[in-house]
């Protein structure tokens, strides 16, 4: 039986209306498919989870890498703990100086806890597959904390400034309840800030699943967007470095006003005692932000995808790891708190 034309249109018009036709695909049907998600906007599909590239090695070589990642890990957890321990357990480290030192500790413990297990894990089983909520709260944390640093790092130099420049209002100005609510303040502004980017960053839809880095950061990320991000970045560099160069500048500013008074004093032991009390923090903030600025405000085109990995060494993992040596080795208060520890618990092994 032959169909009339009018009928074939007629069969054609309800076949359209069934199907919706995008060139050059397939057909796509209008009912969704697929779970809630992450929508890939080119293939129409819906990212559940990403994949952490990593470091690339092989053989000998992966088990080397992760061997010593593993021993600066786990020494980093030992040297930082060791830190607050000895801050609670020693009277003679009682000042506002240490009690920020400690709560530094503290925030390294979580800083380099957020990301190492995921680069050993990379680095144990190459291509680490990684749920998008895992990654998102990753990326979240690990700013959070970055951020917190940030602040950290000025409320110390603050710290410096009133102990060498105002000696003799020192304990009135930083009392234990000014100490408590500028480390308070410290997390709320850190955990506020890392907001902005992180969201925008959860916002994007993303065209494909291999991050190129060792956890979820925001530029590995950015570079699978299926749009453009270009004004994300923007932002992101408006945000992160704003606070970045507001704290360096306080930093700057107050180490300025450190350097002058430094410099009436009268003997040359006092002068140098004051040096040594701040470049352990002059250190600890060159490393942070140096490699923080590179990373987060420099042009990131210009740069090699691997080379963010590399610098994100630096400030994720090196300076938590080099913190507990550069705050305890040079610092003699330090030395005599150990040994003062030490003989009590000698004391207490060997009993009446």
């Amino acid at each position: 039986m032959k169909l009339l034309p009018t009928e074939i249109k007629r069969i054609m018009r309800r076949r359209k209306d069934m199907t919706q036709w995008s060139p050059g695909l397939t057909p796509v049907t209008t009912f969704p498919t697929h779970p809630p998600g992450i929508m890939d906007h080119v293939n129409h599909t819906w990212i559940q989870s990403f994949i952490l590239v990593g470091f690339t090695a092989t053989g000998t070589l992966r088990l080397l890498a992760f061997s010593g990642t593993l021993c600066i890990y786990l020494l980093t957890l030992a040297g930082n703990l060791f830190i607050i321990v000895l801050v609670q357990a020693d009277s003679g480290l009682s000042t506002p100086m240490y009690f920020f030192i400690s709560v530094l500790s503290f925030l390294e413990l979580w800083y380099v806890s957020t990301t190492v297990p995921t680069l050993l894990h990379t680095l144990l089983h190459g291509h680490s597959p990684i749920s998008s909520a895992v990654c998102f709260i990753q990326l979240y944390v690990f700013h959070s904390l970055g951020m917190t640093e940030c602040y950290l790092l000025g409320v110390m130099a603050l710290d410096r400034y009133f102990a060498i420049c105002h000696p003799l209002h020192y304990h009135a100005l930083v009392s234990r309840k000014v100490q408590l609510w500028l480390a308070g303040t410290t997390w709320m502004a850190g955990f506020s800030a890392a907001l902005v980017p992180a969201s925008l960053t959860v916002t994007l839809p993303f065209c494909s699943k291999e991050v190129a880095h060792y956890f979820c950061d925001l530029a590995p990320l950015m570079r699978l967007a299926c749009v453009d991000t270009s004004w994300c970045a923007q932002v992101h560099i408006v945000v992160i470095g704003m606070i970045n160069a507001c704290n360096l500048v306080l930093i700057l500013g107050l180490y300025g006003g450190i350097l002058r008074a430094v410099l009436k004093l009268p003997s040359a032991a006092s002068r140098a005692k004051a040096f040594s009390t701040c470049s352990s923090h002059i250190t600890v903030v060159t490393l942070f932000f140096g490699s923080a600025f590179i990373v987060y405000v420099g042009p990131a085109g210009s740069r090699p995808e691997g080379t963010d990995k590399l610098i994100a060494l630096v400030y994720s993992f090196l300076t938590p790891f080099l913190n507990p040596i550069i705050y305890t080795l040079p610092n003699k208060e330090v030395r005599e708190a150990v040994r003062r520890v030490s003989q009590r618990i000698r004391a207490m092994l060997k009993g009446p």
